[in-house]
């Protein structure tokens, strides 16, 4: 990945990077090595025994080029319009691999939230489900789909913070109820 550049010309975090970064903070993390993954099914069949709750990252814009990371539990199905009127986000579709590249530093398939870490002109905004702050520790790609971090949910939110990105938190066991648009 050295020959990519950020939307601000620099070059992405390497995961020791982001390890450093992470140590920095006081946060605590193991990571195991593995095949590449691509897709969530692909990552079930090849992690082993890894506890915790693992992820599905989403990486999606809508119209007028406004960004969100979504992190929810892997098994979570999504509804791109309904996931959109819980953001207020307008018509959601799923961003481009370049477009990835250039705001978060990673290929499709290593979408993680710890590439918040390369967002250094704060353009993506991070949505967390909710669930998976009380389903033990957490586990994502540490911006290589041929590792698994695992961290605890309080030290990832710890470390969003720290990148200067406040997560904005979505209750998928909630009924969503659409907004009246004539309300404002």
């Amino acid at each position: 990945m050295s020959e990519l550049k950020l939307v601000d010309g620099t070059s992405p975090a390497a995961p020791d990077d982001l390890f450093e970064k992470l140590a920095s903070l006081n946060i605590e993390v193991t990571t195991v090595q593995h095949p590449p993954v691509f897709t969530v099914d692909e990552a079930k069949s090849l992690r082993g025994e890894i506890r915790g709750c693992h992820t599905k990252n989403l990486f999606l814009r809508n119209k007028k080029g406004k960004m969100w990371l979504l992190v929810c539990l892997e098994d979570r199905p999504i509804d791109l319009k309904e996931l959109a009127g819980r953001l207020n986000a307008g018509r959601l579709s799923f961003g481009s691999a370049e477009r990835l590249a250039q705001y978060l530093g990673v290929i499709p398939g290593a979408v993680t939230p710890f590439a918040i870490v390369n967002d250094k002109t704060s353009a993506v905004k991070v949505a967390v489900d909710q669930a998976i702050l009380d389903r033990g520790p957490l586990n994502c790609h540490p911006l290589d789909n041929a590792q698994t971090t695992t961290i605890r949910s309080e030290d990832l939110l710890k470390f969003l913070e720290a990148e200067g990105h406040t997560a904005q938190f979505i209750d998928f066991e909630q009924p969503w109820v659409p907004r009246d648009p004539r309300l404002g």
